[in-house]
């Protein structure tokens, strides 16, 4: 009875400890209890008492939603629960390079927004259920390295939008499904290698032009011949045939030709160029010879008449001349390289090099100085290029990662970007195509990442191509500062901020911006700074980013607004940016309010002044102190947010009037929000001359009391 009594108490307790967990927090725990071994402790903090999983180790979540599961190579062993098909928003799950085991559930697959699944290097087994093509969605599926039997199911081609099917040594069998080709045209990647698929290559695979790399189907039983159609693939595409029972002639067309035959090894019934085995009516027309045929007659004899031809010694010497002067000129052309072309280690005065990353063989780059404008051409396969000596992870695993769109603008779109292990990432695409100029491009972004400062983004990567420009920062996960201020469009409660926190957000953004202006390696102007280009980080600390985006998007062939273009340095030289995940849906940074927080003589003056920085700053100021907008509706009209204050001021309104009712809490502090608003008033001046300096602004700020813990 009393061992009875314990169990229900202890299955109460549990009870209660679960039910404080959302509905997305139990279906996570069914899937840790699932789970038999977990070595690292990957899964310890997933804590029955916490609201909800977003905080758990490998959970990403949007909106307090559960979006993606990552833990890859963590050595967890046990099953794959069913739960996880509850989870409506779940759109990535990456559990690669684990110990687990058994089937896939079909429940799984009730997740219908699903994008990736990634289970490669685990043991999985059984056959991949029909409900797989539910996954309208879907993306990546890679279930390579596994034990998966039973053929693929013919609900596999209702996922249009599959880019990359990776199914390596696994024991499927049976014939591709029908249509496979011309429903799956997206396909980028395939890898069917090491499986037991037989039948005849579809003819329709011909339809995939969008195949990148090699296209894997070796070490099957695939039998009856090549299908010309295969020829239609991207001719840069490496088709891969390897040990089937392929019979026939090698088609000779597009993406067949000149491959060379370890493309066919393994398959003893193909014939025919680039093998050495003819097929039998070539045999005919053309018999097995060491040498060129040559009709009897030929060359004719001197006389006119029927001479005899070259003697077997003749041809021999003229192959064995053919061949040393072919050596010869390898020589020649090795010799000339070797001494036009050193890159790889370093730069000298003769030219550049490039070397690629550091994952990828190096290749050798080598140019004139007067060719420099065109590096791009020969740099069009560039690896990622690290700024920071922290950087841990290359291309190939930011390109496979978790990523989720922040927001647009017209320099490009921001994505979030969550990397195997964990790491949060902003990526900002600059766009395709446009000016190609890589040499200036590298000057400003690796200048750029120099910069360091707790109240400035940092740049911790960048990628150069042809067709796509990447840089990488340090994500920042509280938004950015006009939704702080404002609250985010469409969401109608939000959560003000407190004086506390206000007083130590204007401290942080004055001294990025002091650093800037006098300690970074050159004197910088920021010039585009408003509330949305200010992020805020896990504390609430302020850190400014999009500094120089516009200079770089003029150079990348983005189109950068006026105002963007500004960020330039005061002296005359290259200008240079900071960016990061700015949440650019905010009604602040929208196009009608941004020229607000430029300084009266922009749109005049030629040489950029930090002084500009400064009038925005008190813009800046001003918003967090009365909680208004840069333009303000008085009556029928309309007043920019400085001449409603000095008309505040000439009316002489009380300060509650004035301040953001949100500070009525903060009511003892109203002799430093006054003091605040007189710097922001002498930095908002319209006269540059008579604005402070940044220097000035935050000694002024500091001497009023710091702020207790927020």
């Amino acid at each position: 009875m009393l061992a009875f009594l314990a169990f229900l108490l202890f299955n109460l307790l549990n009870f209660g400890v679960v039910s404080s967990v959302n509905e997305e927090g139990v279906a996570l725990l069914s899937f840790k209890n699932s789970i038999t071994l977990d070595p690292e402790g990957t899964l310890s903090n997933w804590n029955t008492s916490d609201e909800t999983p977003c905080s758990w180790n490998g959970i990403t979540c949007n909106e307090q939603r559960v979006v993606s599961l990552s833990i890859p190579k963590k050595k967890l062993s046990g099953f794959l629960s069913s739960s996880l098909g509850s989870l409506s928003e779940l759109r990535h799950v990456n559990l690669r390079s684990n110990r687990l085991f058994g089937g896939l559930p079909s429940d799984l697959f009730k997740a219908e927004g699903l994008q990736s699944l990634v289970l490669y290097g685990n043991s999985f087994s059984g056959v991949l259920p029909f409900e797989v093509g539910n996954l309208d969605y879907l993306i990546t599926l890679d279930l390579s390295e596994n034990f998966f039997n039973g053929s693929l199911p013919s609900s596999l081609v209702k996922c249009k939008r599959l880019r990359n099917l990776g199914l390596r040594q696994n024991n499927f069998i049976g014939s591709l499904p029908s249509e496979f080709g011309k429903n799956l045209v997206l396909l980028e990647k395939l890898d069917l290698s090491h499986n037991s698929f037989s039948g005849s290559i579809p003819g329709d695979l011909g339809y995939l032009s969008n195949l990148q790399g090699t296209v894997d189907l070796s070490y099957n039983k695939f039998n009856g011949s090549i299908p010309a159609s295969l020829g239609n693939l991207p001719e840069k595409v490496y088709i891969d045939l390897t040990y089937n029972n392929l019979r026939g002639p090698i088609p000779q067309n597009g993406a067949l030709v000149n491959r060379g035959p370890t493309a066919f090894i393994g398959n003893p019934g193909l014939c025919g160029p680039p093998l050495k085995n003819l097929c039998s009516s070539d045999s005919e027309a053309n018999p097995p010879s060491s040498f060129p045929n040559l009709p009897s007659n030929y060359p004719p004899g001197k006389n006119g008449g029927g001479g005899r031809g070259l003697t077997k010694a003749s041809i021999v010497a003229i192959i064995v001349g053919d061949v040393v002067g072919i050596c010869v000129i390898g020589l020649l052309f090795s010799y000339c390289y070797s001494k036009i072309c050193r890159c790889g280690k370093g730069k000298d005065e003769s030219g550049y090099g490039f070397e690629k990353g550091r994952k990828r063989s190096k290749e050798c780059l080598c140019f004139r100085k007067d060719e420099s404008e065109t590096l791009s051409e020969n740099v069009e396969h560039c690896d990622l290029v690290p700024l920071d000596e922290h950087v841990a992870f290359d291309l190939d695993e930011l390109l496979k990662a978790s990523a989720f769109v922040l927001g647009k603008s017209g320099i490009g779109i921001v994505y979030k970007v969550v990397l195997e292990d964990g790491v949060i990432l902003a990526v900002r695409r600059l766009g395709e195509g446009g000016s190609q100029r890589f040499k200036e491009f590298q000057t400003e972004v690796e200048a750029i990442g120099k910069l360091r400062h707790p109240n400035v983004v940092t740049l911790r990567a960048y990628y150069w191509s042809v067709d796509e420009k990447l840089l990488i920062y340090d994500f920042v996960p509280n938004g950015n500062l006009a939704a702080a201020i404002h609250g985010k469009p469409g969401l109608v409660a939000f959560t003000p901020l407190s004086w506390c926190v206000r007083l130590k957000i204007m401290k942080g953004v004055a001294k990025g911006l002091v650093y800037l202006h006098e300690c970074s390696p050159k004197k910088y102007v920021h010039g585009d700074l408003k509330p949305s280009n200010v992020l805020l980080g896990h504390e609430m600390e302020p850190k400014i980013s999009d500094f120089g985006l516009g200079r770089l998007a003029n150079i990348a062939g983005g189109s950068p607004t006026l105002q963007s273009n500004r960020m330039v340095y005061e002296k005359p030289q290259r200008g240079q940016q900071s960016s990061s995940a700015s949440d650019v849906a905010t009604f602040a940074s929208k196009a009608s309010f941004g020229s607000y927080y430029q300084a009266p003589e922009v749109m005049k003056a030629v040489k950029p002044s930090q002084k500009w920085d400064i009038y925005s700053y008190g813009m800046i100021l001003l918003e967090m102190i009365t909680g208004k907008t840069p333009l303000i509706q008085v009556g029928m009209s309309e007043m920019d947010l400085v001449h409603w204050m000095q008309l505040c001021i000439e009316e002489k309104r009380p300060v509650s009037d004035v301040l953001d009712p949100n500070l009525a809490q903060d009511a003892d502090k109203e002799e430093e929000m006054i003091a605040v608003l007189k710097i922001a008033m002498a930095c908002a001046s319209s006269s540059p001359e008579k604005r402070p300096s940044m220097r000035h602004v935050l000694d002024a700020l500091e001497r009023l009391p710091a702020p207790s813990e927020c």
